[in-house]
């Protein structure tokens, strides 16, 4: 088995205009998590406006797990048929125009259990076009990033994701939520001012990711013709095939990633959880908390693109997840608020130069016809483990309190679920340490030999 590839592809050189517009889509769409998914508009959705909160939070979980079974289905064949009709941009156009509407038309789900449905509905789309849009995004990667510095822009245009987040959930917070001085758009009266966010959010990813369509250029199409769906799937399993037989490590570090990358968005998840529950935060301090935590998670990923440059990516990858490992016991075991600040922090340090650097490292192995395909089966591997990480929080804490009633021991179980995501952490080391041949100086691929997976 060739695990080595033969010769390096040759990378984009990316003008500093082309590298910020396209960072600054990642500024601008970050809105779709930080706020329409996370922390302000499915707290909405989900509270007793809607009906019974626990029954609304179960809905939304089993349509966003439907969802994220459609995306693992489509996502590597709706990359590879960008890539094969060179329309990688125009659908990366189409699809952040999809979310743009399905974040506007938010503002229309009222407060009443009558429009539950249709809430979850549009969260369920703009979920979707999410992930699609990232998949030709990342695939725009090695097109605009020259190999030596693939790292470092990688890691910019995570920060600039961090940041927007940022900017955006501070807008939100001291202008519709909690203004200094009230005005008509921070009225709560029939979930006006959480009604306004959803137009703020629309408006600011169209604002901010238009501008990469003006300065990206679009790749080239694949000679030959067209294929139908059906075809598309016969391909994928094809360059599956090719993969295993041709590139192992490149398939063994989307198995690998997926188990970790799965640990990296659990602590996001459960961090505001496990800061209101377990450490008594109110929800001013915990939306500060995330503030300061993006702002940290930006720097890291600056710091770690410049050091993925520097180290390569698997050095960047494994220091990460053991520093992971060592803050999340360090919050296991706090016992104050500030103790989990620091440790919090430390967590949200190292979580964006992992992130970057498994971005970078496929990016580099990657050509560019086959960029958008193997970033969609980036999305699938991930997507096909995302009940990981909540499972193993859920039966950390269920055991941990069973065993504390048994005891007769006081306090909060959640804090044990922490235990649950170090262990997917441990795994993902273990994986990702037994991923043969990719070292820093091993991670191109050579454009031939993925020509003929293909065929």
């Amino acid at each position: 088995m060739n695990t080595r590839p033969a010769a390096p592809y040759t990378y984009g050189q990316g003008t500093k205009k082309q590298v910020f517009t396209w960072s600054l889509w990642d500024w601008g769409e970050g809105v779709t998590n930080a706020i329409m998914l996370t922390f302000v508009f499915t707290v909405y959705l989900t509270s007793s406006a809607f009906g019974d909160p626990d029954a609304n939070a179960s809905s939304l979980a089993l349509a966003v797990a439907l969802t994220g079974a459609v995306i693992a289905l489509t996502a590597p064949v709706l990359g590879q048929r960008a890539d094969r009709s060179g329309k990688r941009k125009h659908w990366l156009g189409f699809h952040t125009a999809v979310i743009v509407l399905a974040t506007a038309a938010c503002f229309f789900i009222k407060p009443d259990p009558a429009y539950l449905w249709p809430g979850i509905f549009l969260i369920c789309v703009a979920t979707f076009f999410s992930e699609i849009a990232s998949v030709n995004y990342y695939a725009i990667l090695p097109q605009i990033a020259p190999k030596e510095k693939i790292g470092r822009i990688s890691g910019i245009g995570w920060a600039f994701g961090y940041l927007g987040g940022i900017v955006s959930l501070a807008v939100v917070l001291f202008v519709f939520v909690q203004p200094a001085t009230p005005w008509f758009g921070s009225n709560p009266d029939e979930g006006f001012n959480i009604r306004l966010v959803a137009v703020f959010c629309a408006v600011w990813m169209a604002v901010f990711c238009a501008p990469m369509f003006f300065t990206v250029p679009e790749i080239p199409a694949t000679p030959g013709p067209k294929t139908s769906w059906r075809e598309s799937y016969v391909l994928l399993w094809r360059s599956i095939k090719g993969l295993w037989h041709r590139d192992r490590p490149t398939l063994w570090f989307l198995l690998a990633s997926a188990v970790y990358r799965d640990g990296l968005a659990t602590v996001f998840t459960f961090g505001g959880i496990i800061a209101g529950t377990v450490f008594g935060m109110s929800t001013a301090e915990v939306i500060m908390f995330a503030l300061v935590g993006n702002m940290v998670a930006a720097a890291g990923a600056f710091i770690g693109g410049w050091l993925d440059d520097v180290v390569g990516p698997r050095a960047v990858i494994m220091t990460a997840l053991f520093g992971l490992i060592g803050a999340g016991l360090g919050v296991l075991f706090a016992q104050h608020s500030w103790q989990f600040w620091i440790f919090g922090l430390v967590l949200c340090l190292l979580v964006g130069p992992a992130q970057s650097s498994s971005r970078a490292l496929l990016a580099r192995r990657t050509t560019e016809h086959t960029a958008g395909e193997l970033f969609g089966l980036y999305a699938t591997t991930g997507r096909a483990v995302t009940f990981l990480g909540p499972a193993l929080f859920g039966l950390s804490s269920f055991v941990a309190s069973n065993i504390m009633d048994s005891a007769g021991v006081t306090g909060s179980a959640t804090r044990y679920g922490i235990v649950g995501i170090l262990v997917i952490f441990v795994v993902g080391i273990v994986l990702f340490s037994l991923v043969p041949g990719i070292k820093r100086e091993d991670t191109t691929v050579h454009e031939d030999a993925t020509a003929r997976v293909a065929k």
